[in-house]
This record gives C-alpha cells, sequence and structure tokens, in this order.
C-alpha cells in the first residue's frame, strides 16, 4: 500500500484557517472590517472599536466591538452587519453566538469577529483591557477613515 497525501478534512481545515483562506470573491480582513465598521455605525452603535490582532494572535485579524443600548438595538445591529456583508460579498458568519440572548453576540467571520454588546457585558468583560497589547482604535461617528485598517 503506498502512504496517501494529506486527508481531505486537513485540507479543508487549512483553507478555513484566517490566515490561509484567500477566495477572490471574499475582501482581505481590513477591507472586510471596514464593511462591518460601516453597519454598525449604520445602526448607531456606541463605542466602536477596532482591535488589529495579527501581531498578537494567529485567531483572527481583528475584532471590531460595538454596544446597543438596548436588546433591541443589539439585535439591528447584528442583523444589519449580516445583511450588510452578505449583500456586499456573499459572506455569511462561519458562527453565531448569543443572538438570542442579545447580551453578547459573536459573529465569527473567520478573519474578522464581531463582538455586539450590551452596556452592562461592555463594562464588565472589557475585551480592550484583555487585548491590550494589541494595536486598539476607538471609531469615532465622525471618522472617516479607520486608520488601523489602512
Amino acid at each position: 500500500m503506498s502512504k496517501k497525501g494529506p486527508s481531505k478534512a486537513v485540507d479543508v481545515l487549512s483553507k478555513l484557517s484566517a490566515k490561509g483562506r484567500k477566495r477572490p470573491d471574499v475582501p482581505d480582513a481590513p477591507a472586510l472590517a471596514g464593511m462591518i465598521v460601516e453597519a454598525i455605525r449604520s445602526k448607531k452603535a456606541k463605542d466602536v472599536v477596532v482591535i488589529d490582532l495579527r501581531e498578537v494572535s494567529e485567531m483572527t485579524d481583528f475584532f471590531v466591538l460595538c454596544t446597543g443600548e438596548s436588546d433591541l438595538q443589539v439585535k439591528a445591529i447584528v442583523d444589519g452587519v449580516r445583511e450588510s456583508i452578505k449583500d456586499a460579498v456573499g459572506e455569511r458568519p462561519w458562527r453565531t453566538e448569543g443572538y438570542s440572548h442579545r447580551q453578547w453576540v459573536l459573529m465569527d467571520y473567520v478573519d474578522v469577529v464581531v463582538h455586539v454588546f450590551d452596556t452592562e457585558r461592555r463594562d464588565y468583560y472589557s475585551l480592550e483591557r484583555l487585548w491590550a497589547d494589541a494595536k486598539i482604535e476607538e471609531v469615532s461617528d465622525e471618522a472617516d477613515v479607520v486608520a488601523l485598517l489602512k
């Protein structure tokens, strides 16, 4: 019997990794994060922050964090991001967690992970503090450009 190459499962997993996914129809991580920031801002989210994890972690390239002031606004932000990215580039989150509770919703787009918090959870978990070694940029309502995404 001859040895076969890597299994199909290993091949699929390597294509799903944040660093290995390079489909031409999907924007790169900074462009995708920029689209997500715009979708979040269109729903009037508060405290929008982009965390660049490329130099401190292999798990993903960017976190995009924001706060909704009510459970209805959290839902609207998540729905808005999902619809906007699907319409723009045909991508859906690989996984979404917390949607039914609307206190902390995580949307995993592999290269970009979106965290939509209610005010209480945002203050309690303070992801900016946990990832303080990464580059962090607060996105003002008036900002035309997010410097970390250039």
